[in-house]
């Protein structure tokens, strides 16, 4: 498993990792697998920096060992920590598009839509255009080419999420980030018949490699279980 705990303080983030240094990740079989970190170009690092920015005007804050940091500030650390280990090889608009990927969420809370199912569609699909827009600011006050805002705007509104290999892998780390992070909460919060379809829908989005990076979560033992459950239910 990649190592999460270097993205989280200021200091020790991803941003400025030698080329000679290699990242340990686990492939399909569960074998420990050695692959290149991509090396951050300055504009990337410049396009995190202003990122981070953002985010840490989160007023809501997330504990992590026992340290309080911005919650949105924490997650975006989170995701670029995950598409080093997913894709090494990303583009630029793919790593700009995982640490912006809830840029600002704070200022668009859930209980400003309706709180039933419909209300919740509303929002995330609200969230996608908030989300790029934000981005897209951020990358033209920086100077970026069209082309590259454009297809960071692609990829943060989910576009073609079956069929582009970028858009897939963004929604991988989203989703490893919340079963690593968020799932055991989460899952304490709800009756089992309503995690079942919760945990189907999540595994439906992830690629394979996906599944074979969440399936070596150090999970609590419950957490393992109920995946399975789910899992072993789900229809062909």
């Amino acid at each position: 498993m990649p190592d999460l705990s270097g993205a989280i303080p200021a200091g020790r983030s991803v941003l400025a990792i030698a080329p000679s240094v290699r990242h340990s990740v686990y492939n399909g079989s569960g074998q420990a697998a050695q692959r290149e970190i991509h090396v951050r170009s300055s504009r990337v690092e410049t396009a995190f920096q202003a990122i981070d920015a953002a985010n840490s005007a989160d007023p809501n804050a997330e504990q992590y060992e026992g340290k309080a940091y911005p919650k949105e500030l924490l997650y975006g650390r989170r995701m670029s920590v995950w598409m080093d280990a997913l894709r090494p090889d990303a583009p630029e608009a793919l790593e700009i598009a995982a640490r912006a990927q809830h840029i600002c969420r704070w200022e668009i809370p859930r209980d400003s839509f309706p709180m039933d199912r419909k209300g919740y569609l509303m929002w995330r699909k609200k969230l996608y255009t908030w989300h790029a827009d934000k981005a897209a600011a951020i990358l033209r006050d920086l100077a970026f080419d069209e082309e590259t805002v454009e297809r960071v705007m692609f990829l943060l509104q989910k576009r073609q999420l079956n069929t582009d290999p970028d858009t897939q892998s963004l929604e991988d780390a989203a989703c490893l980030v919340f079963l690593q992070f968020h799932f055991n909460a989460f899952a304490a919060e709800k009756e089992e018949e309503m995690m079942i379809p919760i945990i189907r829908k999540t595994w439906q989005k992830m690629s394979a490699d996906g599944h074979a990076h969440a399936l070596l979560l150090d999970f609590a033992p419950e957490d393992f279980a109920l995946i399975q459950r789910a899992l072993a239910a789900e229809p062909a």
